[in-house]
């Protein structure tokens, strides 16, 4: 996969779908938070340590390319345009910090953007692995064996007592943050979601929007993760978050039975209903096409619409976002109204194409 690919292509191959529990969980992803021994931490470096930085860790691109079976690619932010870096924010690629400051960073990133390595993000390196579905082991297996390569080269800033030393406290320790991306729609409907909030961050984890930190829960989608890195070991992080997830996934699966025994025709005129507006609307706001697309999504993993594919909603999560709509349409949206009317005709344009091939 070339940058172009990366920036045009709709899904990665993590957003394709499946995995273990694949119609709830979309995604779990693992983050390691790492600094280079001796060096000031990104945000007190100057720009000839911030650069030197890059430079030296540009040279494990050679040395992943000979452990791991892919390609990878290496990626100076300022080379990005404003709307290419908020694609891959968009994409879940890059965070939006690293976006919102270009200079002097970089992200190294796997063919399949399975792996990204932010570069002089809030740490010298973010080194981030998504895998699709509700699997966290395979996630760490492949964040662990990327630490180890870098490491190899480079001595990262580590304490016998606490463990690795990061910029922030809250990552100190073991430096790990792990996620799991989920789509809780009946749990939203059947108004339990905050009481599932509540335990989970009683049990120390946090609930956070689609993009991670100060976002909101839009589409119903949530991501669940670890408060915190010291004191447990990443065992122990990933085990309890697993756990915390699988209990999430039965109770939205009961949530949903419940809906479907109890609530079955009243369900399904509200899936429709998402079904038809997605299908024939000529504006519709970014939000009000997520809020649909959910139902949409909750009506084809209920099996109340047939003959539609589940990853609509992993593409038209991407596609229907606006800075994807800007590159796709060339140009800059200056009227919310036309962007609006771009929105609804790509969405409009997407089921087409799926009844046809139906």
């Amino acid at each position: 996969m070339s940058m172009e690919d990366l920036l045009d292509k709709p899904l990665t191959p993590w957003m394709t779908g499946g995995g273990i529990n694949g119609d709830i969980v979309l995604s779990s992803r693992i983050r390691l938070a790492r600094n280079l021994e001796g060096v000031p931490f990104p945000n007190r470096a100057d720009a000839t340590r911030l650069t030197d930085i890059v430079t030296q860790v540009r040279e494990s691109v050679g040395d992943l390319k000979k452990t791991d079976k892919h390609e990878y690619m290496f990626v100076e932010m300022e080379k990005l345009s404003p709307l290419e870096r908020q694609i891959l924010v968009e994409k879940h690629i890059i965070s939006p910090n690293l976006a919102g400051e270009p200079t002097n960073r970089a992200l190294i990133v796997r063919d399949d953007a399975a792996v990204s390595i932010m570069i002089n993000e809030e740490d010298h390196l973010r080194i981030q692995c998504l895998v699709p579905g509700l699997d966290l082991k395979s996630a760490s297996d492949l964040a662990n064996d990327v630490d180890d390569i870098i490491e190899a080269k480079h001595c990262f800033a580590y304490n016998e007592q606490v463990g690795y030393l990061t910029a922030c406290p809250t990552n100190v320790g073991t430096g790990l943050r792990a996620s799991v991306m989920v789509h809780l729609p009946a749990l939203v409907l059947a108004r339990q979601i905050s009481r599932v909030m509540s335990a989970a961050t009683q049990l120390g984890f946090t609930v956070r929007g689609l993009y991670g930190e100060g976002t909101e829960a839009i589409g119903n989608i949530f991501q669940f993760s670890n408060q915190l890195t010291l004191g447990h070991s990443e065992q122990e992080i990933i085990e309890n978050l697993q756990a915390v997830a699988q209990q999430v996934v039965e109770q939205e699966r009961s949530a949903r039975q419940a809906l479907l025994t109890g609530s079955a025709e009243a369900l399904a005129d509200r899936v429709w209903r998402a079904y038809g507006v997605l299908c024939y609307a000529r504006i519709i706001s970014g939000q009000e096409a997520l809020t649909l697309l959910s139902e949409v999504r909750l009506g084809i993993d209920s099996g109340i619409i047939t003959g539609v594919p589940a990853t609509i909603f992993n593409e038209l999560l991407v596609t229907s976002r606006p800075n994807f709509l800007q590159k796709i349409a060339c140009r800059a949206y200056t009227d919310p109204v036309e962007r609006d009317r771009l929105r609804a005709q790509l969405i409009r344009e997407k089921f087409k194409e799926e009844r046809k091939n139906a």
